[in-house]
């Protein structure tokens, strides 16, 4: 037997013992069902679990396969999104449903060629359905299987620099029997034991032959290169409410935040347009809201005035009631801009929603 068998074979039994209960898991002696697969891996796609696991809920009991997903309202399913982050994702997510129930009768791809042809699947998610789905023997390498690679081969190439060699190194220890099983046993090794922190050493079934454990610091891999300050952009945010209601806009469909519900909003930058909508006596929040998004960092300026409605006139808008804005679907940004204006009307106007 080789050493790459003897891996395989030790985490597949530990994985028989110790496997994640996840809503979107065949259960032992269960045909997985490719469509909770694939929606599953697009929603954990620089998410948590924890995260994922009440929109994977709400979506399913929305749209419970692919030709519901296919068939949903958009805008539904960007308000579903919301909170979730990297909205780009549900827009390729409708798309690559569509495409499916379409063009190919409701049947996703059984092959990581195929899988990799549909919109919105790239090559680590065409690896995942394919061997998780369809048990293809596939190489699947997200976060937590890239930090168990490493340390298990002691790769000293800083990241993002590495990611071929443990490609390579994930790839010669993928059976070739269960390769499913494998890649999920991978990555709840790496998501509760081989952790980025303390890792439990101990009790890891794979601690013989660790190659960072016998170096004496396994939390040192993988090497990662150092990170670059973020950028840091700016805005203004423009709160309009009249009779109890908020102005909000559908931001365009392609670009960051595409195509969700929004506060209406100058463009991000270091000297972005502070020039109001609409005439008015607007009154400015003291304390920006911020947030933090992959590459950049935004600071935010809110802006609130009351204005009459037949003022507004823009096509792309709509009025939503301020005591139900948490049902807008508004992305995290908004929303926090939301809640920090909500909570000023009681100092501005006397009036809470």
């Amino acid at each position: 037997m080789s050493v790459d068998e003897n891996i395989a074979i030790r985490l597949l039994h530990w994985y028989d013992a110790h496997r994640r209960t996840l809503p979107w898991r065949a259960e032992p002696g269960e045909r997985a069902d490719p469509y909770r697969v694939w929606l599953s891996e697009i929603m954990l796609q620089q998410t948590t679990v924890a995260a994922v696991k009440p929109y994977f809920a709400k979506f399913t009991q929305a749209w419970p396969d692919v030709g519901a997903l296919a068939a949903a309202d958009e805008s539904d399913l960007m308000t579903a999104w919301a909170g979730l982050g990297y909205y780009a994702r549900a827009r390729n997510l409708v798309a690559c449903a569509r495409h499916v129930a379409g063009a190919l009768g409701g049947v996703f791809p059984d092959s990581e060629d195929g899988l990799r042809a549909l919109p919105g699947v790239g090559a680590y998610t065409a690896a995942a359905v394919a061997a998780i789905a369809f048990d293809r023997p596939a190489t699947v390498v997200d976060a937590n299987v890239e930090r168990v690679v490493a340390r298990l081969f002691a790769i000293d190439t800083p990241l993002p620099a590495a990611r071929p060699e443990i490609r390579m190194r994930a790839g010669e220890i993928t059976p070739q029997r269960q390769p499913g099983d494998f890649a999920q046993a991978m990555m709840d090794l790496g998501s509760g034991i081989c952790t980025p922190r303390n890792p439990a050493c101990a009790i890891c079934p794979l601690l013989e032959g660790c190659a960072a454990r016998m170096s004496g610091d396994p939390a040192a891999y993988p090497v990662k290169a150092a990170k670059k300050a973020r950028p840091v952009r700016h805005g203004h945010i423009w709160w309009m409410e009249a009779d109890g209601d908020v102005r909000l806009v559908r931001r365009p469909g392609r670009g960051l935040l595409g195509g969700m519900r929004a506060l209406p909003t100058s463009d991000w930058g270091e000297a972005p347009d502070s020039m109001p909508p609409v005439a008015g006596e607007w009154t400015v929040l003291n304390e920006s809201v911020d947030h933090v998004f992959t590459h950049f960092a935004l600071e935010l300026t809110v802006h609130m005035t009351r204005v009459k409605k037949r003022c507004i006139s823009e096509p792309d808008g709509e009025w939503w009631p301020i005591a139900e804005i948490g049902a807008a679907g508004l992305p995290t940004v908004f929303a926090k801009a939301a809640t920090a204006a909500v909570k000023a009307r009681g100092t501005i106007w006397g009036e809470t929603a």
